[in-house]
């Protein structure tokens, strides 16, 4: 019997990535492995697409009622519901670090006998994830806090309204030159916290491509611990740390509270509703509707947990081809990826129980 993949239309609002493309699936079709995708109206690639690459199509939301074997596949959250859990979903659950509903949604997946492998925990043996968005997050962090910046200057009220999804990289930067051209001769400046990694990277291309001055740090830099001041001496700021506990934040309300120079902050990995935020000055996530929080000190704070989902294209193609080796590998596991994954799980039903 071969391996069922079922990828499930996302529900957020405005998300229209997909964790696999019509020509990821067609080298898993080629490999044996059976897949349906639900139809899907805000999905950037076409249900049709996914149709001619070998792959059965499905109503959105029919994965409740799929066989019991069905690896069910997604990317954002799962619909609010008590309902109990019964198939191995994979997909970002928002859960492993005592975020607001965490406890109830793994009890859901003990109820209904089901198992939870998230995408953000899917990692080798020295820890490192193997599949992430991290370079979109930050190319469009960095953007939006750039479009906020130049909304402030010509006091467009608000500096960053309703986003929508860009066609492509090219028409985000288009916009962006067009937005930046009556301020070339005073670029903000950027200051870049985990600049070694996916996101920071990201947000130093987006930069780069933009010539704006960037202040790149990472640990060396910040291994001290926090608040760190500096921060306030560059127009914009962009996290780019997944922090894993608890740590002295980067900036906190007195900091702010000094003033300087800084106008937009960019909280490309933004867990406002534990206790590992690092930006402990707003406690929700901003939307694509109302992207902005406005800071008592005058700043403007972008917080939005799936950034990449306004370049679904690219940002869907690039994690589709990093997550399908580990796909391909769902039987055999040769690399223990997705053993780690479920003892994870199992670690983290006990401590939900606690």
């Amino acid at each position: 019997m071969s391996t069922h993949i079922w990828l499930r239309a996302e529900t957020k609002p405005g998300e229209a990535r997909t964790a696999l493309t019509p020509a990821t699936a067609r080298k898993l079709v080629d490999a044996g492995f059976h897949l349906t995708v639900e139809r899907s109206d805000q999905a950037a690639l076409p249900a049709q697409a996914f149709a001619d690459a070998g792959c059965d199509l499905a109503a959105p939301g029919a994965w409740q009622s799929a066989p019991a074997s069905a690896w069910i596949l997604g990317l954002k959250e799962l619909p609010s519901s008590n309902t109990p859990l019964a198939h191995r979903h994979i997909y970002f659950a928002h859960a492993y670090k005592q975020q607001a509903g965490w406890q109830g949604l793994l009890q859901r997946f003990q109820r209904g006998g089901g198992q939870l492998l998230d995408l953000e925990y899917l990692v080798d043996a020295q820890g490192r994830r193997l599949a992430a968005f991290g370079h979109w997050a930050g190319f469009v962090g960095a953007a939006l806090a750039l479009l906020t910046w130049c909304g402030r200057q010509s006091l467009q009220q608000p500096p960053l309204p309703r986003l929508h999804p860009w066609q492509d990289q090219s028409a985000l930067l288009d916009q962006l030159n067009i937005a930046v051209a009556p301020y070339a001769e005073q670029l903000p400046r950027l200051m870049v916290i985990g600049a070694g990694g996916r996101v920071g990277r990201g947000a130093i291309d987006l930069a780069e491509r933009m010539q704006i001055p960037v202040t790149a740090w990472d640990l060396p830099e910040t291994k001290a611990g926090g608040p760190f001041p500096a921060i306030l001496d560059h127009e914009l700021f962009l996290n780019a740390v997944l922090a894993t506990g608890p740590q002295p934040p980067f900036l906190d309300a007195a900091t702010l509270a000094r003033g300087g120079q800084l106008a937009v902050i960019a909280d490309v990995s933004c867990d406002p509703y534990g206790d590992c935020n690092p930006l402990p000055v707003y406690n929700e996530c901003t939307t694509l509707d109302a992207p902005l929080i406005t800071l008592p000190g005058g700043q403007h704070l972008i917080a939005i947990d799936h950034l990449p989902s306004l370049l679904p294209r690219e940002s869907s193609e690039d994690f589709a081809g990093q997550l399908l080796p580990l796909l391909l590998q769902l039987n055999e596991d040769s690399d223990g990826v997705w053993q780690r994954a479920a003892q994870l799980f199992d670690n983290k039903c006990v401590e939900a129980l606690t």
